[in-house]
């Protein structure tokens, strides 16, 4: 058994590996292929393959900084699109400021608009990640 783990550990390293991206991608083609399997239909069969495929080319991959800048965008969309069930309302309306999520602990940050690339101190956890207002 440690042969097995220390020849996954091997493989994978420097590899991108698993991802909220790849995760959703895998889930979605688990029941795109139960829904396919049901209805008998061939494409949606098909398009689980291929997303199927897409999911272990990302996990394999060892360009990091695409796949990282692919998370990224799959995160931001979520979020605006979660964030209109968690009173994300409040930030439509707000013109003058931006709104961005603590990658440590989830804290909504509001930070001034317009002032280009800065350095976010999180309030609760003292996190600091730098983001473009």
């Amino acid at each position: 058994m440690n042969k097995l783990r220390d020849w996954l550990s091997n493989f994978m390293y420097g590899r991108y590996g698993m991802d909220p991206l790849g995760n959703f991608s895998l889930w979605a083609a688990i029941i795109l292929m139960i829904i396919g399997l049901f209805t008998g239909s061939s494409l949606l069969y098909t398009l689980s393959i291929l997303l199927l495929v897409w999911c272990y080319f990302r996990m394999f991959s060892r360009n990091q900084s695409k796949r990282l800048a692919e998370n990224d965008k799959y995160m931001e969309i979520k979020d605006k699109f979660f964030g209109l069930f968690r009173g994300g309302s409040r930030t439509h309306r707000d013109k003058n400021y931006a709104y961005f999520r603590c990658p440590n602990c989830k804290q909504k940050v509001r930070v001034p608009k317009g002032k280009g690339t800065i350095e976010i101190r999180c309030p609760k956890c003292n996190t600091k990640f730098i983001k473009r207002t």
